[in-house]
């Protein structure tokens, strides 16, 4: 007996079967890339948006906290800086939800959870480095400690 030959001069009939199959393999390789792409895009999207509203809060706080610094009355001042802080409290969970969408938000989202620990003082500087970044088009850069820092109050 012969070996049975495929309509196809030379073309044994499964390696038919694999050239019907290629483009479609291949297009569905190119749509879930596509669509992994998109989806992740969405997801720096939704981040980014989070942050814009943190460092909104973080720019208020900022106003505050220099308004309480020129105060005269200490009670004006006592309440710009409970106001400030608010403003830092509020943040913190924007920052952590953009975080855990993309990585690259990790940075804002430890500085502000430093809040209860460091004056205000000390976080500025990095607050608004890192917010800064979204000014910029939404990438942060390093984030570098502040060449000298504030007298923490009280010492």
């Amino acid at each position: 007996m012969t070996p049975r030959r495929s309509g196809r001069r030379g073309i044994p009939p499964a390696d038919r079967y694999h050239r019907r199959l290629l483009p479609g393999v291949v297009g569905a390789v190119a749509l879930s890339v596509a669509l992994g792409g998109a989806v992740g895009g969405c997801a720096d999207s939704a981040a980014l948006g989070l942050v814009r509203q943190a460092c909104g809060h973080v720019q208020r706080s900022l106003t505050f906290y220099r308004a309480s610094e020129s105060a005269t009355n200490p009670t004006t001042a006592a309440r710009d800086r409970n106001a400030a802080q608010s403003q830092l409290e509020t943040a913190a969970p924007l920052a952590a939800e953009a975080a855990g969408e993309a990585p690259q938000w990790q940075a804002l989202m430890a500085t502000l959870s430093e809040n209860s620990r460091l004056p205000e003082a000390n976080l500025m500087p990095a607050l608004q480095q890192q917010c800064a970044a979204v000014r910029s088009g939404g990438t942060p850069g390093p984030t570098l400690p502040p060449t000298t820092l504030p007298p923490v109050p009280g010492s």
